[in-house]
C-alpha cells in the first residue's frame, strides 16, 4: 500500500485548505492514493483542485485555459496543467466508482480533443500573423485538418495514451502574408509546432504525446498531405493495416467539414462494396507479426498486445466490420463496444460471444487505465513488483493479486478462443486428393477418371469443360495468391457438384460464374474462407437456373449466400420499403439506380433462396416481391420528382399517384415480372410549374410519368429495375399516359369496358400523395360497387376470358399453361373479379381485398362461394402459384406436366366457375 508518511503529509497539505477535518474526504483521498501517485502529485501541485473535486466529485469537466497571444511562453505550462488537472478528475471519478470505464475513455478522448483544438487555434492565429492564411487557386481559405486515428479516432483513448494524428489539407495553394509559404510547407510547419506544443516534455511534464507514424509512408513521408495526394496514395499504395487504421479515423481539430468530405471519398478503400473475406488474410499477416513481436519482447503479460489482449478484441471486431461493412453501413462504428453491438444485432457474432467480448474489453480497458493512472506512464504490462500488484488489485476491489489475475486469465482465454476461431484454418472436409491433383494438372495433364470416380456420370463432358476453363485467359492471368485460392476452391466445388442432383448442369453454371469472378479476388476469398457459402452456392446453382444466372451476371449476390440474414426471417413490408427508401443519391441518378438495383437484386435473391429452401411458401414470396417493387417505385418517384423540379420547378398544390394493377396490385408478383402501372394527377385549372422553364400541369405530370418509366427500365451495371406496362390506363395505348383524377373518374363511370372494371378489382395505390390515393380508393369503390345486370355481367366476363384464352393459352396435350390454360390462374382471377362486380353493391366488404387468398375469403363471407369450394380454391391457387414460381426460378416457361395435383387444382377452379354460371370454354 502507499507509504503512510507520504499520505499523511499530503493529507495535511490538502486538508489545511479545507474547513474542518472531513472524514469522508480523508476516505476518498486514501482510495485515490492507493490507485494513483500521479493524482496525488497533481493535487499537491494544484492545491485548489482538491476542494473543487470534493465539492461535486468532479461531475463537470474543468474549464480549459485561455492561450493568450501575448503570453506565448505560458502556453505549454497552461496546457500541461490543464491536462494534469482534468486527468486527475478522471482518476477521482474512476477510483471512487462514479464513472463506468466507457465514461473514463470518453473523458480522456474529449480532453485530448480539447487540448488539440486549443493549441491548433492558438498556433493558427500566430501563423496568420507571420505568414498569412493559405488560399487555394479560387482564393478560398484553407485550414489544416487533423485526423485522429486509433483510440482517439474511436473515442476511447487510454488514460495515458499517445495520440495518433495525420495532418492534411483540402487544396493546394499559398499563404497570402508577407512571408508566403506553399500549402505543404505551411501546414507541415504548423503540424510540427502543434506536435511540439503538446508533446515536448517540460518541467510540467507533457500534455499529449503525438505519434505521426500512421501517415502515408510513415516517418519517411511528408508531414502534411493534400487530399488529392492522399487519395492517390491509398488508391495505389494503401495496405491492409491502413484499412484498419483509417477505419476509426475522424477529424478531431481544424477543418472538420473538409475532413468528413475526405473520409467519404476514402470509404471505398476502407469498406469494399462486397463481402471482403480477403481482410482475413491481411489480419493473419498482422497477427503473425504481433505474435513475433510478443515472443521477441516477451510480452506475455502485456494486456494490450499479448494473447487474449485488447488488440485481439479490436482486430476481431474490425475484421468483421471490414468484411461486412461495405454492404451494411450500420456496422461502420468507430468505437469498439458499439461495433460489437452492431455485429451482434446483424448476427455476425453470437450473442454470448459478443457479451463475453464486451465484458472482457471493459475489464481489460479498466485494468489498462489503472496501470497507467498509477504514474501516468504509457504502459500495458502487468507490474512485476508485489507492492504495485497489490495496489492495483486493492484499487480495483479485489482481495489480492491472485484474485485479480484469475479473472484476468479467464477473460483472456475467452478472447483468445474467439480470435483464434476467426482466423482458424478453413474448416471444410478436404477435397479428395484425386480431384485436387486432377485440377492442378490441367489443362495438359490430369486423368478424367478422377471425375468419374467422384460421381460425374459424363466424365468426358466434365473433363472437356474443365480443360477449357483451365485454358481460359482469366485463369492464366491470375496472380499467385488468387491461383492458390482457386486451387483450394475448385476441387471442393467439384466434390460438392458431383454430389448434387444434376452434376453436369451445376458444373456448367458454376464455371460460368467463376469466369466472372476470377478478376475479383475477394469473391474467391469468400468461397475459400467460408465453406458454408461454397455449399450454398452449389446448392443454389444446381437447383435454380434463375439463381445461377443472377449469380453469374451479378457476383455481388455471392454476399447473400453468407449473409446471416439469409437463413433468418425474411423482411416484412415495412423493412422492404425502408431498404429502398434509404438508398441515397438524388444528385447522381446513375449511381442511385445502380445502388437501388443492387438492393432489389439482393432482396429478391434472398426471397428466391427462401422459396427454394422451403422456408416460406409461394404466396409469401409473391407478396414480398410485390412489396419490394412498391419500394422501388416509391424511390424512383422521388428521384424523378427531384430531376423534374430541378429543370421546371414544381406545381404548387398539385398531387400525383402511381397505381399498381395486375400481379403488382394483387401482391402476387413473380421473378422477372413486369409492372402494370397507371398514373393519376390532380391540379387546379390552369396550374403551371414554378421553375425557370415552367410547364402546364398536365405536361409536367406527363413528363414525370415518362421519367418514372424510363428510370425503371434504365440499364445499369446491376441490370434494369423493371419493365413497365402502361396499357391498362384509360383508353389503353391510345390514351394519355397520365390521367387527371376527374377524367379517370369520368372514364370509369361512362366509358370503361367490363374487363377494365375487372382489372380495377386488383388495382391499388403504390406510391404518391396519400390524399390522391384515398381519392382513387373512393373512385374505385364507386365504380366496383355499382349494381350490374347479372346476365350481362356473366356474358361479358365469360366472353373476354374465352377471347384471351384463344390468343394466349400455350397449353398442349402434354403441358398445361399455369396462367392462361383452362382452369388456370387467370380463370381463378376472372371468377373472383366476377364475384366482386356482381355482389359488391350489396357486400361492400368485397371491395377491400386485392390478393387472391383474401378475395377468396371475402367471396366466401359474401356468399359467392361455399366454404368447401373456397377452401379448395385456396389450395388450388397455392399449388398453381408455387408451380409457377418454381418454373421462373428454373427459367422455364410456366407450363407443367398435367399431373394429378395440377388436374385437381384445375377441376376446383372449373367447378367454381360453373357454379357462378361462367362459361370460360373447354
Amino acid at each position: 500500500m502507499i507509504h503512510p508518511d507520504r499520505f499523511a503529509a499530503l493529507r495535511a497539505r490538502a486538508l489545511a485548505r479545507l474547513p474542518g477535518d472531513d472524514a469522508a474526504l480523508r476516505d476518498k483521498l486514501a482510495r485515490v492514493a492507493v490507485a494513483s501517485d500521479f493524482a496525488i502529485d497533481t493535487l499537491a501541485r494544484q492545491p485548489g483542485l482538491l476542494a473543487r473535486l470534493h465539492a461535486d466529485d468532479g461531475a463537470e469537466a474543468l474549464p480549459p485555459p485561455h492561450l493568450a497571444p501575448e503570453r506565448r511562453a505560458e502556453w505549454p505550462m497552461l496546457l500541461r496543467r490543464h491536462r494534469a488537472a482534468e486527468s486527475t478528475r478522471l482518476v477521482w471519478r474512476d477510483v471512487l466508482g462514479l464513472d463506468a470505464v466507457e465514461a473514463t475513455l470518453a473523458g480522456s478522448t474529449r480532453l485530448a480533443e480539447r487540448c488539440l483544438r486549443l493549441a491548433l487555434d492558438a498556433l493558427e492565429a500566430e501563423f496568420a500573423q507571420r505568414h498569412g492564411r493559405v488560399r487555394d487557386r479560387d482564393g478560398r481559405p484553407q485550414r489544416l485538418v487533423v485526423f485522429g486515428l486509433g483510440k482517439l479516432g474511436g473515442g476511447e483513448l487510454n488514460f495515458s495514451s499517445d495520440v495518433d494524428l495525420v495532418y492534411a489539407y483540402e487544396h493546394d495553394g499559398e499563404s497570402d502574408g508577407a512571408r508566403a509559404l506553399g500549402a505543404e510547407a505551411y501546414f507541415a510547419r504548423l503540424g510540427q509546432q502543434l506536435a511540439g506544443l503538446l508533446g515536448e516534455v517540460t518541467g510540467d511534464g507533457f500534455c499529449h504525446r503525438v505519434d505521426l507514424r500512421l501517415r502515408p509512408y510513415g516517418n519517411a513521408g511528408r508531414v502534411a498531405w493534400s487530399f488529392a495526394a492522399m487519395e492517390q496514395y491509398f488508391q495505389h499504395e494503401g495496405r491492409d493495416w491502413e484499412r484498419y487504421a483509417w477505419q476509426k479515423a475522424r477529424p478531431v481539430a481544424g477543418d472538420a467539414a473538409a475532413g468528413e468530405r475526405f473520409l467519404a471519398t476514402l470509404r471505398p478503400f476502407v469498406y469494399r462494396r462486397y463481402l471482403d473475406f480477403g481482410a482475413l488474410e491481411g489480419l493473419r499477416t498482422m497477427k503473425a507479426a504481433i505474435a513475433a513481436e510478443v515472443a521477441r519482447q516477451d510480452l506475455a503479460d502485456d494486456i494490450k498486445r499479448g494473447p487474449g489482449g485488447i488488440r485481439e478484441i479490436e482486430f476481431l471486431a474490425q475484421a468483421l466490420q471490414l468484411i461486412y461493412g461495405g454492404r451494411a453501413p450500420a456496422l461502420r462504428e468507430r468505437s469498439l463496444l458499439p461495433a460489437l453491438r452492431a455485429l451482434r444485432e446483424a448476427r455476425h457474432v453470437e450473442p454470448a460471444a459478443a457479451d463475453a467480448l464486451a465484458q472482457a474489453y471493459r475489464f481489460l480497458r479498466r485494468l489498462e487505465n489503472r496501470l497507467q493512472m498509477l504514474r501516468d506512464a504509457q504502459t500495458h504490462a502487468l507490474p512485476a513488483g508485489e507492492e504495485e500488484r497489490e495496489r492495483i488489485a486493492a484499487g480495483l476491489g479485489y482481495e489480492d493479486w491472485n484474485a485479480l489475475r484469475a479473472e484476468l486469465d479467464a477473460h483472456r482465454a475467452r478472447v483468445s478462443a474467439e480470435f483464434d476461431a476467426l482466423l482458424a484454418p478453413r474448416r471444410r472436409r478436404a477435397a479428395p486428393d484425386a480431384l485436387a491433383g486432377y485440377w492442378r494438372a490441367l489443362p495438359d495433364g490430369g486423368d478424367r477418371q478422377a471425375l468419374g470416380e467422384a460421381g460425374f456420370a459424363d466424365a468426358d463432358a466434365a473433363d472437356a469443360a474443365l480443360r477449357d476453363f483451365a485454358r481460359s485467359p482469366g485463369v492464366r492471368a491470375l496472380s499467385d495468391r488468387a491461383r492458390a485460392r482457386l486451387d483450394r476452391v475448385l476441387p471442393a466445388l467439384l466434390q460438392a457438384v458431383a454430389a448434387s442432383s444434376e452434376p453436369m448442369l451445376a458444373l456448367r453454371r458454376l464455371l460460368a460464374l467463376l469466369h466472372n469472378i476470377l478478376r475479383r479476388s475477394a469473391y474467391l476469398a469468400l468461397l475459400d474462407e467460408q465453406p458454408a457459402a461454397l455449399a450454398r452456392l452449389v446448392d443454389a446453382v444446381a437447383r435454380s437456373a434463375l439463381l445461377a444466372e443472377r449469380l453469374a451476371a451479378y457476383p455481388l449476390l455471392l454476399d447473400e449466400l453468407l449473409d446471416a440474414r439469409v437463413a433468418g426471417p425474411l423482411p416484412g413490408r415495412d423493412a422492404l420499403l425502408q431498404a429502398c427508401a434509404e438508398v441515397p443519391g438524388d444528385e447522381d441518378a446513375e449511381a442511385l439506380l445502380q445502388a437501388l438495383n443492387e438492393v432489389r437484386q439482393a432482396l429478391s435473391f434472398r426471397i428466391a433462396l427462401a422459396l427454394r429452401d422451403g422456408r416460406q411458401d409461394a404466396a409469401a414470396g409473391a407478396r414480398q416481391l410485390a412489396w419490394l417493387a412498391d419500394g422501388v417505385v416509391r424511390r424512383v418517384l422521388r428521384l424523378a420528382e427531384h430531376e423534374l423540379a430541378a429543370a421546371h420547378g414544381r406545381v404548387a398544390g398539385a398531387r400525383f399517384a402511381v397505381l399498381g394493377y395486375g400481379s403488382l396490385g394483387g401482391e402476387e408478383l413473380g421473378f422477372g415480372s413486369d409492372l402494370d402501372l397507371v398514373f393519376l394527377y390532380d391540379a387546379a385549372a390552369g396550374a403551371h410549374s414554378d421553375g425557370a422553364r415552367p410547364l402546364e400541369a398536365g405536361r409536367w405530370f406527363a413528363r414525370l410519368a415518362q421519367k418514372i418509366v424510363a428510370l425503371l427500365g434504365a440499364v445499369t451495371g446491376a441490370g434494369r429495375l423493371y419493365d413497365v406496362d402502361v396499357r391498362l390506363r384509360p383508353d389503353g395505348a391510345k390514351g394519355l399516359l397520365v390521367s387527371s383524377l376527374a377524367s379517370f373518374r369520368e372514364y370509369q363511370r361512362e366509358r370503361a369496358w367490363t374487363w377494365e372494371h375487372q382489372a380495377l378489382v386488383r388495382a391499388r395505390g403504390v406510391a404518391g400523395e396519400a390524399s390522391l390515393l384515398a381519392d382513387f380508393e373512393r373512385v374505385r369503390a364507386d365504380t366496383l360497387g355499382r349494381e350490374r345486370d347479372p346476365a350481362r355481367l356473366r356474358e361479358d366476363v365469360s366472353a373476354m376470358r374465352r377471347r384471351m384464352r384463344a390468343e394466349l393459352d400455350r397449353s398442349d396435350p402434354a403441358l398445361f399453361d399455369l396462367k392462361q390454360g383452362e382452369g388456370g390462374l387467370v380463370d381463378l382471377e376472372f371468377l373472383l373479379q366476377h364475384a366482386v362486380l356482381a355482389r359488391a353493391h350489396a357486400r361492400p366488404a368485397l371491395l377491400a381485398p386485392r390478393a387472391t387468398p383474401a378475395l377468396i375469403d371475402a367471396a366466401r363471407e359474401a356468399g359467392a362461394l361455399e366454404a368447401d369450394a373456397a377452401a379448395a380454391l385456396a389450395q388450388a391457387h397455392a399449388a398453381l402459384l408455387a408451380r409457377g414460381l418454381d418454373c421462373t426460378l428454373d427459367r422455364r416457361p410456366r407450363r407443367v406436366p398435367r399431373d394429378a395435383a395440377v388436374e385437381q387444382a384445375r377441376e376446383c377452379i372449373r367447378a367454381a366457375a360453373r357454379a357462378q354460371g361462367l362459361d370460360f370454354g373447354e
